[in-house]
C-alpha cells in the first residue's frame, strides 16, 4: 500500500456487502449528518478470493486492490489478523473507510492514490 496506509484495510466474500444494522455507517447518526465529500471517501467494499477488494469511491472512481503482500509481511502489525479470510470478508465501510472488527482500517486516502496511479499506468 505504501507510507500513506494506516490502519484502514478491506474485505469481502466476492459479493458486495449490505451494512448490517450493527454495522451501519455511524456517521448517518451525526447531527448535522457528515457530508462524505472528498473523492476518496469509500461509498462500497467488496471482498474478493485472495485477499483483494473492490472498492468505489465518492467520486465513482474504483478498483481492486491486493492486500496479500500487506497482510502476510514480516511488519503486518494489526494487519496481520487479516490472513484469516473470514475475519476479511468481515470488511465494511464506515466513515469513509473500510474497516474490520477490532478496530482495524485502511487509509482510504492511500487506497485511493494507488487506484488512479494505477489507471494512469
Amino acid at each position: 500500500m505504501g507510507a500513506g496506509t494506516s490502519r484502514r484495510t478491506y474485505g469481502g466474500l466476492g459479493t458486495m456487502r449490505s451494512q448490517s444494522a450493527a454495522q451501519q455507517d455511524s456517521s448517518l447518526g451525526v447531527t448535522p449528518p457528515i457530508q462524505p465529500r472528498m473523492p476518496w471517501r469509500v461509498t462500497t467494499v467488496e471482498a474478493l478470493p485472495g485477499f483483494r477488494l473492490h472498492v468505489r469511491f465518492v467520486d465513482g472512481t474504483e478498483g481492486t486492490m491486493d492486500l496479500t503482500a500487506l497482510i502476510h509481511s514480516a511488519g503486518a502489525g494489526v494487519f496481520a489478523a487479516l490472513s484469516d479470510p473470514s475475519l476479511f470478508n468481515e470488511a465494511f465501510v464506515n466513515h469513509g473507510a473500510v474497516t474490520w472488527p477490532g478496530d482495524i482500517d485502511l487509509a482510504p486516502d492511500a487506497m485511493y492514490a494507488e487506484i488512479k496511479k494505477l489507471e494512469t499506468a
